[in-house]
């Protein structure tokens, strides 16, 4: 999978990322890649680690972070979502003022996160159960960060499970919080803002801070795939 086979509107896309922080990817996998990544959660030998939520404080649930060498679906998705988030990205460090652009290739990223010491993969696996649920986070592992991520639904809403809903909230300097619950079927994505935005205002840019989780599950079981670009300390 290259950049040229994510076949989406990126124009639109980036217009609903600067206007609300995030964008739906409709369809990203089938229904049969969704299961099957789904099926290798209890795969230990793929995974660096396993994080059970309740003993950080995250919530309830679990997950766990891919090690290297990544499968080749999740490094094909990793690399070519990347390229056209990087121009995007660029857009946003341009509103922002920020210094350096994002390189246009994940490899030329990848070397800057380990130059800085980041060198541990972050996509992960995310499992969640009946009464399960991740509190409002930001997925950032140290100094560099790229300030878009995915995630993909990988279970059926309605059918696999109940509840579960993914939501984000952001934060407007001086204002109280706004929550957004962003509807997925299997096999969607949604591209949003890891930890801030640029939002016009009357005395130009700001940034809006950004936070997102999931609500409790009510029934079933629900897979998530996170793809997050930069690598952790």
């Amino acid at each position: 999978m290259t950049a040229s086979h994510v076949n989406f509107d990126w124009d639109k896309i980036g217009s609903a990322l600067d206007d609300r922080g995030f964008a739906v990817l409709p369809g990203l996998l089938t229904a049969a890649r969704s299961k099957a990544i789904a099926a290798n959660f209890d795969a230990d030998e793929i995974f660096r680690s396993h994080i059970e939520m309740r003993r950080h404080g995250f919530g309830e649930g679990e997950y766990k972070y891919y090690s290297y060498p990544l499968p080749n679906e999740v490094d094909r998705l990793r690399r070519a979502l990347y390229e056209p988030l990087a121009e995007i990205a660029n857009g946003w460090s341009t509103k922002l003022t920020d210094d350096a652009p994002y390189p246009s290739t994940h490899e030329k990223f990848l070397e800057t996160c380990h130059a800085a010491g980041q060198v541990r993969p972050t996509p992960l696996l995310l499992r969640y159960r009946a009464g399960d649920y991740n509190r409002l986070h930001q997925d950032l592992y140290g100094d560099i960060h790229f300030p878009i991520q995915v995630a993909i639904l990988l279970d059926r809403p309605g059918i696999d499970f109940e509840g579960g809903e993914f939501v984000l909230t952001e934060q407007k300097p001086r204002s109280q919080s706004r929550a957004t619950v962003v509807p997925l079927n299997q096999g969607d994505a949604v591209a949003f803002a890891v930890n801030e935005r640029p939002a016009e205002g009357k005395r130009g840019c700001y940034r809006l801070k950004m936070r997102h989780g999931v609500s409790e599950l009510h029934s079933g079981q629900r897979h998530t795939l996170g793809i997050i670009f930069h690598d952790a300390r």
